[in-house]
Order: structure tokens, then C-alpha cells, then sequence
């Protein structure tokens, strides 16, 4: 064989190499961008649809497809419907993403009365759940916003606040979490304008009490909610 031929085959070995190597990470980062991708819940502003250290899996393609590493869309067939429970870029720092339920729409006028909430004059029809003997601080609802129902949380010591009216402007939204007296959201920090939104919350493929000591973003194998697997987001 002569000294061409090595060099040619060679040069072939190191280029399948290359994209042997390059091929899954490029899979990889077209999934998390264009389809799915898994985030973990850090706080409970969500309980109690979503817990603590539940990793939950996000449908980036529910709404669009972003511009890559750009806060734009590249193409957006659908808005995101009221009651969704959905990821975006905290408006403070982008840097940051929440994961809140979608309550008002752009051109809504919002009532929030100690958690309960109106719009334009009608308010969320809330029924009382039948509470645990054995959680006495709080008391439990299913809120049906007219296209979905699911479960929320109020104190049931919670100090009586003043009504709030929120005009969401054109392209924005307005987010609530479902642990309506524990919950830093759009009652605080204001609107998510439409170019924030990552996608919708899915699926939890993973839950567990709390993390191992020297890893906080792994979860202990012997704390792991095994009822919550699989379990679909309200």
C-alpha cells in the first residue's frame, strides 16, 4: 500500500471520528431546542400541582420554534391558552425561567382579591376540596377558569389583602402560581411578554424529597416520589 493510500484512509478514519463524536451533541441541543426539555422545579410557588424537586419535561414546539440563543421566535403557530402551566424567562433577569400558570391574556382586565380572581367582572369559579386532618394551615380549591380545572392553595391564616386590577397590555401575559399565598409572580414583577415564553410544562420523569448532599441537582435514589413519575402537569 503506498504512502497516498495511508494518508487517504487516514484522513477518512478521522473525519467518521469527528462526526461520530459531534453527531449525538448536535441530536442533543436540536432536541432541547426545537422539542423537549427538562427542568427541575426549585421552589414551591407550584404545590400543589408541582413539587419541589420535580424534574419536569417542557414541549419547546407547543407554541413555535425559537430563534436559537435569541429571545425571538423563529415561527409561533399557536398562543399560549389559559390554565397552561408554562415555562418562560423571569422579566428581571432573562437569565432566570420560571414556571407559573397562564391566568390572563393580552387585552385582559384581571381582578386579584386575596388570591381569587376575575376577569372582565367574572370570577374564577372556585369549589373547596376536602382538606387533610392533618395540614390544618392550609385549604384547598379547584379553580375552573371557563377552559380547565385544577387545584389550588390559599393559607387558611392569610392576612386580607387589598384588590388588585391588572390591564394586560398587548403581547404579554399574566402568570399566577398555583400556591396562591406563596408565590412571587405577575402580582409582583408585572407581565411576561410573549418573546419569554419557552414552552409547556409536560410531564414530571422524575420527583424525589430532596437531593443528595454533595450533588444538589441529583436526586437521593432512596427519596424518590415514585407516585409522581409519569404524572402529567394539570
Amino acid at each position: 500500500m503506498s504512502e497516498n493510500q495511508n494518508g487517504k484512509n487516514l484522513k477518512g478514519t478521522w473525519n467518521q471520528a469527528i462526526l461520530t463524536f459531534l453527531l449525538p451533541i448536535f441530536l442533543v441541543l436540536g432536541v432541547r431546542w426545537a422539542f423537549i426539555e427538562p427542568f427541575v422545579i426549585p421552589s414551591g410557588s407550584m404545590i400543589p400541582n408541582l413539587l419541589i424537586h420535580d424534574h419536569i419535561v417542557v414541549k419547546k414546539m407547543s407554541f413555535g420554534l425559537r430563534v436559537p440563543f435569541m429571545d425571538r421566535w423563529l415561527v409561533q403557530w399557536s398562543e399560549p391558552q389559559r390554565g397552561d402551566v408554562v415555562v418562560f424567562k423571569y422579566p428581571e433577569n432573562p437569565e432566570v425561567y420560571y414556571i407559573k400558570r397562564l391566568i390572563g391574556l393580552p387585552g385582559d382586565t384581571i381582578v386579584v382579591n386575596n388570591g381569587r380572581i376575575a376577569i372582565a367582572g367574572k370570577g374564577f369559579d372556585l369549589q373547596p376540596q376536602e382538606g387533610d386532618p392533618d395540614e390544618s394551615s392550609f385549604v384547598y380549591f379547584t379553580e375552573d377558569n371557563g377552559l380547565k380545572k385544577y387545584t389550588v392553595r390559599f393559607m387558611s391564616s392569610a392576612d386580607s389583602e387589598a384588590s388588585q386590577t391588572f390591564q394586560v397590555p398587548e403581547g404579554n401575559y399574566f402568570f399566577m402560581g398555583d400556591n396562591r399565598d406563596q408565590s412571587s409572580d405577575s402580582r409582583v414583577w408585572g407581565f411576561v411578554k410573549n418573546d419569554y415564553i419557552v414552552g409547556k410544562a409536560w410531564s414530571v420523569w422524575l420527583s424525589c424529597e430532596s437531593t443528595l448532599p454533595t450533588m444538589s441537582f441529583v436526586c437521593d435514589p432512596s427519596q424518590i416520589r415514585w407516585n409522581r413519575i409519569f404524572k402529567n402537569v394539570p
